[in-house]
């Protein structure tokens, strides 16, 4: 007796890559957002800072705060909840949401910063 995955066509992608990417936006979220990079890029740095551009670097952070809680939570929760887990379709479902929702919440720090210059 052979075991199928369940999947007519016998295409199958490992749930490591959509992990990986939802590590990666993860991190290149939190560190424009967070760690200085998106204001120190859209705004200035040191003496060539613009203090109106960077509180409106702030809204947009604050916008796509959101969307960033929620990708990790479904994330998490995607890997953490065995009925998601263990079913490959619903895991790479969880998955690709969770990244779609990263890059939406990276669009929104690009697009304020892209608004907020001076």
């Amino acid at each position: 007796m052979q075991a199928m995955s369940g999947r007519p066509n016998g295409w199958w992608i490992s749930p490591a890559i959509p992990t990986i990417a939802n590590c990666a936006l993860a991190v290149l979220w939190a560190f424009s957002a967070l760690g200085g990079w998106g204001d120190a890029a859209f705004c200035g740095e040191d003496e060539g800072r613009d203090p109106g551009c960077a509180a409106g670097f702030e809204d947009a952070v604050r916008i796509s705060a959101p969307a960033a809680a929620i990708a990790a939570a479904l994330a998490v929760t995607a890997w953490s909840t065995p009925v998601v887990r263990r079913k490959a379709r619903r895991l790479g479902a969880a998955l690709a949401v969770a990244a779609l929702l990263w890059v939406i919440a990276e669009g929104v720090l690009f697009i304020g910063g892209y608004l907020a210059k001076p």
